[in-house]
Order: C-alpha cells, then structure tokens, then sequence
C-alpha cells in the first residue's frame, strides 16, 4: 500500500495501521528526505520508491515482520533493492534521537531478555572406538 492513499486515512485509522500518527510520520519523512537529498546531491541513479513509501514499507516491515519479497511486490521493486532500502532507513532511524531505539546497554540491563541462537552447523562427533573390532576384513563381492 502506498503513502499517497494511507495519507487519506484520519488520525485514528492511520495509527492503527502504521502505528505512529502522522504528525510523526511527517516529521521522520523530513527528516529522512533531507538525508537523502545530500546523498542524491552525490549524483547516482534517482530512487524509484519516494522517502514516505520508504518509511511506511519500513515501518510495516518492522511491525508485521513482513518478507521482503512480499513487501517488494507490494511496492513492484526487487526484493534486493527493498532489502537496502529498509536497511537505509532502519540505520537512519537509529541514528535519530527522537525515534527512542535502545541503545546496547539499555538492551543489556535487565529490563530487556534477549534469546540468541546459534544455528550453525557443526560437525557431529563420532566415538573414537577401534574400527579392527568391528571389521571381518572381507570386502563386499559385488561380482
């Protein structure tokens, strides 16, 4: 869903939906808008997606936890580019002092619990035992 029709919603329906008011919508938006006109003075290649469809795909990303790929096709972009774009915006926002995200040692005090796990594979280990034991010595005929 993009902005230009989530901006006719009032107040109440907006929140419900995005989960801010858009007074704050509004302001973040200027805010991100200014950063990238000073990395689009750099010159490169004109966004398709505008600032506020960039927030609220953010937003919907972190409150949903929608894919990329399905946000992607909401916005009819590639998956890849909606990936950098909510990673921009996510690191913009967490460089903002008014967005209130914890820093590492709120998320270390004992008021936040956080559950890491490691999915790695491994290898699994095999006893040490003498093969000579178990081994006749013969080899399978397959003749």
């Amino acid at each position: 869903m993009r902005y230009e029709h989530v901006k006719k919603y009032n107040e109440s329906q907006f929140k419900r939906l995005v989960g801010i008011k858009p007074s704050t919508f509004e302001r973040l938006s200027g805010k991100l808008r200014l950063i990238r006109q000073e990395v689009e003075s750099k010159g490169g290649r004109k966004p398709k997606l505008s600032v506020e469809d960039i927030l609220l795909a953010t937003l919907s990303y972190l409150r949903e936890y929608r894919t990329f790929a399905h946000l992607a096709a909401t916005y009819e972009i590639d998956p890849s580019n909606m990936y950098r774009a909510i990673r921009w915006c996510e690191d913009e926002l967490i460089k903002m002092e008014e967005t209130s995200i914890p820093g590492l040692k709120a998320l270390r005090s004992k008021e936040y619990r956080v559950l890491t796990v490691d999915v790695t594979e491994c290898t699994i280990e095999r006893p040490k035992e003498n093969q000579n034991d178990y081994y006749s010595g013969k080899k399978n005929d397959t003749e």
